[in-house]
């Protein structure tokens, strides 16, 4: 059995949670929440779901983790649920979870510390760090290919909760594909805090597309290869002729754009510009036309007026997002944005609302035009799975989860693809 780990928000997080469980050992007693700081309402969540836990588990002893554990430290450490909190970069350490009970816990290592040193192997030098690898609870393999971020967006606490950013290096990215591979699985996730920022800090600056053509030349047995979040502005031409050409690579893209309006942008401390992100997709779309465009968009940024939010809102058709996430600004201790002048939360929550409502619609009118499509689809939860374009398609039966089988689109509930196996 083991530890049960409960993880929240990113891809990357999930990856890391098996290096928690790995590292917690055969501590069946333990509960581990390795949480999510990106939002306010991620963390109420976590928050939540500990105390939830506590009174449905009340033999349990519950631990705090993650990009939480580092921007929130004081309020997890007060709670009464909470027998200890785990520094971000000491959580996949065996001792954080062998040495509970010890006078001075294992969290005092602080960020500032060991920033330089590889998130899962705290007192490893990243040359010879080993990726996070999610385990087989997830169909698609996530794997960990870059930490941290050395940007400076006025709305992030990634830095202050991740440290700098730093990559692993191919040869050990490869070799966790290729274990998920030879387990069976087919599809594999490259995640990361600032993917497209990869290989800056390796010998030779190797880049995010020579991670790619690597991985599909050492591992011909994979048949999917997906890519996280990108930032639109550091796609080059190597990795744009994958993204548009290689069949491996799946047609959907999902960029950090947050808002449609240049002065938001630039506020926020964005390195794009609208008009730059406009021409990517397009580009994009015209080389591979099946391409799907995810976004992260924030409404209601600080200083924002309705005419900068009606940019973000065009944003939507301009850049032919169907597949966005929407966060309605939330103020992150420590951050510059939070020491802006501030919206309502009134109209903050409004616009995420138009927001969603406009990119529903989209959505919807997106899954309706795939329908009497042939899709590949990956069964991931007995009758759910994704098509390369991320689509979701439900099947009217079950199927064996990790096929990936012919599916003809017979319909939408406006959510998902309904579909039938070939």
């Amino acid at each position: 059995m083991g530890a049960e780990v409960v993880s929240f928000g990113c891809r990357l997080n999930m990856a890391e949670g098996e290096a928690i469980r790995q590292a917690a050992g055969h501590a069946d007693d333990l509960i581990i929440f390795n949480t999510c700081a990106v939002t306010a309402e991620a963390e109420r969540q976590a928050r939540q779901a500990i105390r939830r836990a506590a009174n449905e588990s009340p033999g349990k002893r519950i631990l705090v983790t993650g990009c939480g554990a580092e921007t929130s430290r004081a309020i997890y450490e007060a709670m009464p649920e909470v027998v200890q909190v785990v520094g971000n970069l000491a959580k996949g350490l065996a001792a954080s979870y062998s040495q509970l009970r010890r006078a001075e816990p294992v969290e005092a290592r602080f960020l500032a510390q060991a920033e330089d040193l590889s998130l899962n192997t705290l007192g490893t030098s990243v040359s010879s760090a080993k990726p996070a690898l999610s385990g087989l609870d997830h169909v698609r393999a996530f794997v960990e290919v870059q930490n941290g971020c050395d940007h400076d967006c006025t709305f992030c606490v990634t830095t202050l909760a991740r440290g700098s950013s730093r990559s692993l290096p191919a040869g050990g990215v490869i070799d966790a594909i290729r274990h998920a591979v030879e387990r069976g699985q087919k599809e594999a996730v490259l995640t990361a805090v600032d993917l497209t920022s990869y290989g800056a800090d390796l010998p030779g600056h190797p880049t995010l597309g020579l991670l790619v053509e690597r991985i599909l030349k050492a591992v011909p047995e994979l048949p999917r290869l997906r890519l996280s979040s990108l930032d639109c502005i550091e796609i080059d031409d190597r990795l744009f002729d994958l993204i548009a050409h290689e069949p491996r690579v799946m047609p959907h893209l999902h960029l950090s754009l947050q808002s449609g309006n240049d002065l938001i942008l630039k506020r926020m401390k964005r390195r794009h510009s609208r008009g730059e992100a406009v021409a990517l997709v397009q580009r994009l779309k015209s080389a591979r036309p099946e391409i799907s465009i995810g976004a992260d968009l924030i409404a209601g940024f600080p200083t924002e007026d309705e005419a900068m939010f009606a940019n973000t809102l065009a944003l939507l058709d301009d850049a032919d997002i169907v597949l966005p996430h929407i966060f309605p600004y939330s103020p992150r201790p420590g951050t510059a944005a939070a020491r802006m002048p501030q919206l309502p939360r009134s109209i903050v929550k409004e616009r995420a609302a138009r927001l969603r409502d406009k990119a529903q619609a989209r959505k919807a009118n997106w899954l309706t035009s795939q329908i009497g499509s042939v899709q590949p689809v990956l069964v991931e939860r007995h009758q759910i799975g994704h098509a390369p374009n991320y689509a979701s398609v439900r099947l009217p039966t079950p199927v064996a989860d990790n096929m990936i089988v012919p599916v003809r689109i017979t319909g939408s509930d406006g959510e998902m693809l309904l579909g039938a196996p070939l």
